[in-house]
């Protein structure tokens, strides 16, 4: 989707308001991730929005962590999230940023609002905080320690700073409205006491800000003009507008909710992608089953495919379920222009071209891609014995199964024509061999009386050839929502046994000598990428998407 065919959204509608009223000269965005986990696709259209409006608008664009619960974060999220967006083409240049720098300064106007009877240190236990707030109905409590006059508070919150309490004995509360119909509004936690090493600030610090007294200072702090964030947000709005007016901050950045991206046979939560990958579910945060962005990339998806399928879901207002086959559709269509074509049988069926001789070894050529004579041509070697996929012979086809059978003829692809002439079975009736006969005037692939055959196949000579291992991936999820289960049931109920098949290939042997910084289309059965953990000895092709959505027929749809 070109950039002039981008429709508006109200986020831009919004944004070309404020320039045209002078409120902003300038447009700064930025994506604040937790370095809590692996970013997910989820994060994906974030990414995509809040860098694209930086860079339409000529504006800036920041990455700041904001890294303020250090129990849960460390250096590899921080380092496989800047990998993400630079993937994704999202380039912060000199803007990196993380909450952790303004430690100090949060701290320093933490006691400006003790100072102005706007914050208290509460001895409440959490249980006891979860009693005093009240209920969506009924009003909350004031907490008995709400009074503490502004000197005590210094004096406790400083010691908090110093270490002198335990972790969990006392927290810091903002004083506002323990009625308020808006819960966040009642009274919210400002700091916590957590005794844990901070993977940036090591131990120099035992208490540390909550995110939402970290979230919209720090978009002061750096100028931020639109705070974009997923609905999720829109009743912390509220609260992130009531401490940039009680706080002497810089600027006075304008939150704005969008609905997030979720998609059908996919969870985004990441403590339960985090379970998936501690309990062995799947082999880690980048396997090509898990909707994370480093997953997905494994996989084989494309930065342009991921921008067309954000591009196509847009931006709403209110939250909906996106089909999975639509980000697919985006794969495809990507792919199908630039992929290298090579043939690659999964199933192999050993076939016998019995008018071949044993020590025949015939080259031909094939295209590199069918519809681009610039991207060249590679050379296919056909010998006596050659491998078929299984699914391309029926013993007894139905009228309409073009493929090879007893008797019929099919044309291999860019080589000759063949007709089956015998079926071999071992003793259990299994079939374990074909017998077929070239036909010698087909060289090429056509004939000179012209006739036509109806079914062409791809094949790999059984003696030339290149073993591979092929990675099979299906939705990780049976149902559209994996959530869906009856009672106390978990969402583990609804993985999909079958989402990896593993499978021993043979493919022709261009593939030694193939550039995979390009994209690669195994004919007629999908698009492969190839995965790290190939080496010298073995190649691993992961299958990025089949060529046509073949899930909803598989699940009956």
């Amino acid at each position: 989707m070109s950039e002039a065919s981008k429709p508006k959204n109200f986020i831009r509608e919004i944004i070309d308001a404020d320039l045209e009223s002078g409120r902003h000269t300038t447009i700064v965005t930025r994506f604040p991730p937790e370095p809590n986990g692996y970013l997910h696709i989820g994060h994906a259209k974030s990414i995509c929005l809040n860098h694209g409006l930086a860079r339409d608008y000529k504006g800036r664009f920041h990455l700041r962590f904001d890294d303020t619960n250090p129990a849960k974060e460390s250096t590899e999220y921080v380092e496989s999230i800047q990998a993400d967006l630079r993937w994704l083409g999202a380039d912060w240049g000199e803007n990196l940023f993380f909450a952790s720098n303004y430690f100090e300064q949060l701290f320093e106007w933490a006691q400006h609002l003790i100072r102005e009877g706007h914050a208290f240190v509460c001895d409440l236990s959490a249980e006891q905080m979860r009693e005093y707030r009240g209920t969506l109905t009924e009003p909350g409590r004031p907490s008995p320690y709400r009074e503490r006059s502004v000197d005590e508070n210094l004096d406790l919150f400083r010691r908090m700073r110093a270490g002198e309490f335990a972790t969990g004995a006392k927290v810091l509360r903002a004083k506002i409205d323990m009625g308020h119909p808006n819960l966040n509004m009642r009274d919210p936690i400002l700091y916590r006491i957590t005794h844990a090493h901070h993977h940036r600030t090591g131990d120099q610090w035992c208490i540390y800000p909550t995110y939402d007294f970290t979230h919209g200072q720090s978009d002061a702090i750096e100028g931020i003009t639109h705070s974009i964030c997923t609905l999720e947000f829109e009743d912390h709005r509220p609260l992130y507008n009531w401490f940039l007016e009680h706080l002497p901050t810089p600027s006075k950045p304008r939150q704005i909710e969008f609905a997030r991206l979720n998609m059908t046979h996919t969870l985004t939560s990441k403590r339960k992608l985090l379970q998936l990958v501690e309990e062995g579910h799947v082999s880690g945060w980048d396997d090509p089953r898990m909707p994370t962005i480093s997953g997905i990339r494994r996989r084989g998806y494309t930065p342009e495919s991921i921008h067309e399928f954000c591009d196509r879901v847009g931006v709403a207002r209110r939250n909906n379920t996106i089909d999975l086959a639509l980000l697919e559709f985006c794969l495809r269509q990507d792919l199908e222009e630039r992929s290298l074509r090579r043939m690659v049988v999964l199933d192999p069926l050993k076939v016998v071209i019995t008018n071949l001789p044993e020590d025949a070894e015939e080259w031909y050529e094939g295209p590199n891609h069918p519809a681009n004579e610039a991207m060249g041509s590679r050379k296919v070697a056909l010998t006596r014995e050659i491998y078929i996929d299984r699914d391309d012979f029926m013993e007894d086809p139905p009228r309409k199964f073009f493929r090879l059978g007893p008797g019929r003829e099919v044309r291999l692809r860019y080589a000759c024509y063949i007709t089956c002439t015998e079926v071999i079975k071992d003793e259990a009736g299994n079939i374990t061999e074909l017998r077929a006969e070239m036909d010698p005037e087909s060289r090429g692939g056509s004939t000179p009386d012209g006739r036509k055959v109806k079914g062409t196949i791809h094949w790999v000579s059984a003696q030339i050839n290149v073993p591979i291992e092929a990675r099979l991936y299906e939705n990780l999820f049976l149902k559209e929502d994996p959530e869906d289960v009856e009672g106390d049931g978990s969402y583990l109920e609804n993985l999909n046994p079958d989402s990896l098949q593993v499978v021993a290939a043979f493919g022709e042997p261009s593939l030694r000598e193939t550039d995979f910084s390009l994209p690669v289309q195994f004919e007629r059965k999908g698009y492969f990428a190839l995965d790290p953990d190939s080496d010298s000895e073995q190649l691993v092709f992961n299958r990025s998407v089949s060529l046509k959505d073949s899930w909803s027929k598989k699940a009956g749809k």
